[in-house]
């Protein structure tokens, strides 16, 4: 009589063996829908021209892009990845116009950029960028936006971008702007904010913009050159150690900030000219340095001279009594250097020291000049024109005038 002997159990799968085999279902999963994606993503950009590629995690330029022509696309987005590096296939696509790349890990951009001949927008905000190299400046870029990175300089040859016209590098360590920067006429937005500049470069006012933000920064003073932004209709300031415009007229508005810069340069014109060399000054003539011909002759042009009421003007052959000009005596004397050197006098200075002579009462000719006795050859030289003063005056009429008048 066979007996039976009892079924084996199975035994029963461990809870934890079961989760672990459905989350690898569903990681394999995830993955495949990634690849699914991204194939898909790289599908129409074969087609249509435009590649998007943002917030996929990526590390490196996917592979599978081979498969895929893309020598045709136009707009690469590649922007909210893990990238640190930009891509070398990147560089490869000749007809790229915008290229994304922004909320990066990018330390470096590679010389070969300079191959895109067609790029006109280039974002590399919020990567980690030192240095910005000189191959962007050779680009046809209309857009460029390095905002919040770690640049400290900009390179000289970015006024060279003649076609740029929006510039943004807020969010970074600059202390100054690249010289120049007054060339980059076809420039509309520069947006400087929150970086360490102390002050604004005056050719900035040369160029036509429509919208500044030079907001958290160290600048004290804004160049009075900056009035001649007729076309600028957005200005942002705060933040903002300002002292030239004051704090009071910057938060009235532009416009009372572009009249207070009108005034400080009117002011500073004038302040020019006030101090003016002393050598270009023209000196004033010292009086008694001409002749009583030469003086009398400046007073017979003044307009008012000889009439009451200032309107009547004398003619140069009209008599007058008023022709005569008396001259202060104190005008036309002689140093008392001169005099003690007992150099020639002329008439005129004479008559002053003649007034000076005293005679003392017992008879005899005190001769003396501010209290100071005479030299002997000073008067020798009176006795020598005694002979003048006594002569009487003659005067001799002429008898041919009688005839020439007849």
């Amino acid at each position: 009589m066979a007996t039976l002997a009892p079924e084996p159990c199975p035994h029963p799968q461990h809870p934890s063996a079961a989760v672990g085999s459905s989350l690898g279902g569903v990681g394999s999963g995830t993955s495949v829908s990634l690849n699914r994606g991204l194939e898909r993503a790289l599908e129409e950009a074969a087609s249509s021209g435009r590649l998007n590629l943002s917030s996929r995690k990526l590390k490196e330029f996917p592979k599978s892009a081979a498969n895929y022509d893309l020598t045709d696309t136009v707009e690469a987005d590649l922007s909210r990845n893990r990238l640190v590096d930009v891509p070398s296939e990147v560089c490869h696509l000749v007809a790229l116009e915008s290229l994304n790349l922004h909320h990066n890990c990018i330390r470096s951009v590679p010389d070969t950029l300079i191959s895109l001949h067609t790029l006109t927008s280039l974002n590399l905000s919020r990567n980690q960028l030192c240095v910005l190299p000189a191959c962007v400046c050779g680009l046809p870029l209309r857009v460029l936006n390095v905002s919040n990175n770690k640049l400290n300089t900009l390179p000289d040859g970015l006024s060279q971008i003649h076609t740029l016209m929006e510039l943004d590098v807020s969010c970074n360590e600059l202390t100054s702007l690249p010289r120049h920067v007054g060339r980059l006429q076809a420039l509309r937005e520069l947006n400087v904010r929150r970086n360490l500049l102390c002050v604004l470069p005056d050719d900035l006012a040369n160029v036509p913009l429509v919208k500044l933000d030079f907001s958290c920064n160290k600048i004290s003073t804004i160049p009075t050159s900056y009035r001649r932004m007729s076309k600028l209709l957005t200005l942002t300031l705060d933040h903002n150690p300002l002292q030239s415009p004051p704090t009071q007229v910057c938060m009235r508005g532009m416009v009372h900030i572009f009249k207070y810069l009108a005034l400080e340069a009117c002011r500073g014109e004038k302040i020019d000219v006030l101090y003016l060399p002393i050598n270009h000054k023209p000196r004033p003539s010292r009086p008694g340095t001409g002749s009583v011909e030469d003086v009398s002759r400046k007073h017979d042009s003044d307009s008012g001279l000889g009439s009451d009421n200032g309107d009547k003007h004398l003619s140069a052959t009209e008599p007058s009594d008023e022709d005569s000009v008396s001259v202060p005596m104190s005008h036309i004397r002689e140093e008392e250097g001169l005099v003690g050197e007992g150099e020639g006098l002329s008439r005129d200075d004479s008559t002053e020291h003649i007034s000076n002579l005293t005679v003392d009462p017992a008879g005899s000719l005190q001769l003396s000049y501010q209290d100071q006795p005479l030299s002997s050859p000073f008067l020798s030289y009176i006795q020598s024109r005694t002979a003048d003063f006594d002569e009487p005056l003659r005067i001799e009429e002429d008898i041919n005038w009688a005839t020439e008048t007849t």
